[in-house]
């Protein structure tokens, strides 16, 4: 079994979204030729819910595969929009494996639910376009492990 996660920023230019979406579907399709089965998300907004969502739109036709989702604490989505806390839900009844690193928010969390995304995973595919925070944190975690890392901004015009 290949494991693939991903990590990305929260924030997605509109202008760079479908370009972004064009981007994953593509390396998804390529990862699936490459063997891979299993797909990590941190459920996180931005790149993480565009990962997610494109990984059960995949399912659809390519059943073997799994969403498994790596999220921080049971109340990660609390503070968030009514419309982002549905859509979280909604990817949380579709996973097919959710897993809490904490029961509840405590500083390390994302850096704990960050490390255990890239442990043990093949690639990692980032959304990276500035170099500070968690996307940032986890792509240089993902290079120290030896996981190959594909930066889809790497690609965007």
């Amino acid at each position: 079994m290949k494991i693939c996660c991903f990590t990305g920023h929260r924030a997605i230019a509109a202008s760079k979204r479908l370009a972004l979406v064009a981007q994953l579907d593509r390396t998804l399709s390529l990862l699936l030729a490459e063997g891979f089965t299993i797909f990590r998300c941190g459920g996180a907004r931005g790149f993480d819910t565009l990962a997610a969502l494109r990984v059960l739109h995949l399912k659809k036709s390519h059943p073997e595969i799994t969403l498994s989702l790596i999220l921080p604490c049971p109340d990660q989505a609390n503070a968030w929009q009514e419309g982002e806390r549905l859509i979280w839900q909604d990817i949380l009844n579709k996973a097919d494996e959710v897993r809490f690193i904490t029961e509840r928010y405590t500083p390390d969390c994302m850096h704990l639910r960050n490390r255990a995304l890239v442990d043990g995973a093949d690639t990692c595919v980032a959304y990276l376009t500035h170099n500070r925070g968690g996307t940032l944190y986890t792509c240089s975690y993902a290079l120290k492990q030896g996981v190959r890392l594909i930066n889809l901004a790497d690609g965007l015009t």
